[in-house]
């Protein structure tokens, strides 16, 4: 009896340890294998783990499904012209990174990125965007990274496409507004940006940013390379020197090296915020042209007397209109000297259209009369 039961204890236990191994065996299978076949990667796309890539396939909107999985998803090259709410209309959790440089976009909706919570890069560079809501981003968004190159199509909708940065993304680290052909900023702009550390703004026509006010403590980078900047105020350097740890770039600006650059050069010569101080040079006026700006002395910064030049040209509109309101009144002096002449002109013109009158009436009534074209006939017999 003991020797039987042990024996069914052992059948047992051995039974019990089977159940134990094949239970998770079963569950790692369903879990690849079922995944596998109910997941699939979108038309037109290929996906590499959690990236799923749909570059150029001439797309004209979000392809669906997009996997619940997918960390990034790039869509470079496609024809996708609007974002909607109906562009995501499931919950990605994990989506991190979403390129769409390169489509044509030219409205972004509000919500249209409600279901990414967790959206953290978004490339929106070489669009032609002309109406960006300020809605677009859900609340607490987690945007970090915001390229906008080359997406401004028409630099006067400036306020309308700077919304957004000034109300719905105020974890923003990193933007990217090179290549728009801005020539002004908002005075506001970067206000609410409190994580701003970098900011690109080169290859723009920025001629002044006097009135932005850069108060944002974390901001490390700014490139303003290739504008139109002509001199920085005093008051945009005292606002950089408040900066801890900015790195800033200037190169390619038409430099305007007279009296007024003055501040600017010394302030060059004793800061080390310009990264690239050693390059900067004048454009005006000829005789300091390609002249180094950390080397300028101040004899050579002579006053360019531009501000005559306002004067010269009010002065030059008061003096056409005097020449212009002394010709009129010659002509009218001229036609009362002459009034006689001129009604005895007048009046021969009118007998001359008179006369022309009468003789086509005369010829109108002998051609509608019959009687009077014979008469008209004999006579000349």
């Amino acid at each position: 009896m003991r020797a039987g039961g042990s024996l069914r204890f052992l059948l047992e236990t051995e039974k019990q340890a089977r159940r134990r191994v094949s239970t998770p065996c079963v569950l790692l299978f369903l879990t690849c294998f079922g995944t596998a076949v109910t997941l699939e990667c979108p038309h037109k796309c290929v996906c590499t783990g959690t990236i799923v890539e749909c570059n150029r396939q001439n797309l004209t909107s979000i392809p669906q499904p997009i996997l619940p999985n997918t960390t990034t998803l790039i869509l470079t090259g496609n024809d996708i012209s609007r974002l909607s709410k109906e562009s995501f209309p499931v919950r990605l959790d994990y989506l991190a990174e979403l390129y769409l440089s390169e489509n044509r976009i030219e409205q972004l909706d509000p919500g249209v990125f409600d279901n990414l919570p967790r959206l953290r890069l978004l490339d929106l560079s070489n669009n032609r965007i002309l109406d960006f809501s300020r809605d677009a981003f859900p609340e607490n968004n987690m945007l970090q990274v915001l390229n906008l190159s080359r997406s401004l199509y028409n630099f006067s909708y400036a306020d309308v496409f700077f919304n957004p940065l000034k109300h719905a993304v105020p974890k923003l680290s990193d933007l990217i507004l090179a290549n728009n052909d801005l020539v002004v900023l908002p005075d506001d702009m970067f206000t609410n940006l409190s994580h701003l550390t970098t900011l690109d703004l080169k290859n723009n026509s920025l001629v002044s940013i006097k009135n932005v006010t850069f108060s944002n403590q974390t901001l490390t980078r700014l490139d303003l390379r290739n504008n139109a900047l002509k001199e920085l105020s005093n008051g945009t350097l005292k606002d950089f020197n408040q900066i801890p740890g900015l790195q800033l770039y200037l190169l390619g600006n038409p430099w305007v090296c007279d009296c007024n650059i003055e501040d600017m050069v010394m302030w060059l010569q004793s800061s080390d915020i310009v990264v690239d101080k050693q390059n900067l040079t004048c454009t005006h006026p000829e005789n300091l042209r390609n002249n180094q700006l950390l080397y300028l002395k101040h004899t050579e910064l002579q006053c360019i007397d531009t501000g005559n030049m306002e004067v010269t040209l009010e002065t030059s509109y008061v003096f056409l209109g005097m020449v212009l309101a002394l010709i009129g009144v010659i002509f009218l002096l001229v036609l009362y000297l002459n009034r006689k002449g001129i009604k005895r002109w007048i009046y021969n013109i009118r007998d001359a259209c008179r006369d022309h009158m009468e003789g086509y009436h005369y010829r109108y009534e002998i051609n509608s009369d019959p009687r009077l074209a014979n008469l008209s006939l004999n006579s000349d017999v």
